[in-house]
């Protein structure tokens, strides 16, 4: 659909996220590898820009390779596209340190999951097969890191031993599981609504 063999992608190293790594043994050792590859703005149309996102089969120690995770600037939703692999989104509503929703979506090659506003989304790659996925934005929406980074991640780390709470989090709800969407919703206009 989109070529990105002449893009130069942005790359997030594993330095660039030490404060969300579960396995901080693992961590103390560990090499400064590439993560996932971000090629931003592939397309643009009609005030919303089209991203890809590449991310390896990697373990990052007990954990699995995983996408920093962001909050939205403003009431901004996102479109997420599985292009080839499997993903885990983890989304979570949070007020301070405390979590009033999370859920999951397990989505494979062609499914689609919405990133409803107000939530702060995590991408992981649960497989042995790299991930690719694309993503619907409106173009200008600023991504937020620093509450993150301040809680250590996400309100749960998937590892191989399962799902484990995040305690540097005061209140977290049982993890809720939802299933994908199967098509791209035909009109996106409600991603440019705050």
């Amino acid at each position: 659909m989109f070529e990105i063999q002449n893009l130069k992608p942005n790359i997030r190293y594993l330095y660039d996220m030490k404060e969300v790594i579960y396995d901080k043994e693992w961590l103390k050792n560990a090499p400064n590898l590439e993560l996932y590859y971000m090629y931003r703005g592939v397309e643009k149309k009609d005030g919303l820009r089209y991203d890809i996102t590449s991310i390896p089969s990697l373990m990052l120690g007990k954990e699995h390779n995983k996408t920093k995770g962001h909050e939205h600037v403003g009431n901004f939703g996102e479109v997420y596209i599985v292009l080839e692999g499997e993903a885990i989104y983890l989304m979570q509503k949070r007020n301070g340190k405390e979590i009033t929703d999370a859920y999951a979506v397990k989505a494979k090659k062609g499914d689609s999951v919405i990133i409803l506003p107000g939530y702060g989304h995590f991408t992981i790659n649960s497989s042995d097969k790299d991930l690719k996925m694309a993503n619907w934005m409106a173009d200008g929406v600023k991504s937020d890191y620093s509450d993150i980074e301040k809680l250590a991640g996400a309100c749960y780390f998937y590892t191989t031993d399962g799902w484990i709470k995040n305690k540097k989090y005061e209140k977290i709800p049982e993890l809720r599981f939802e299933e994908p969407q199967k098509s791209l919703p035909k009109n996106m206009d409600f991603l440019k609504k705050i």
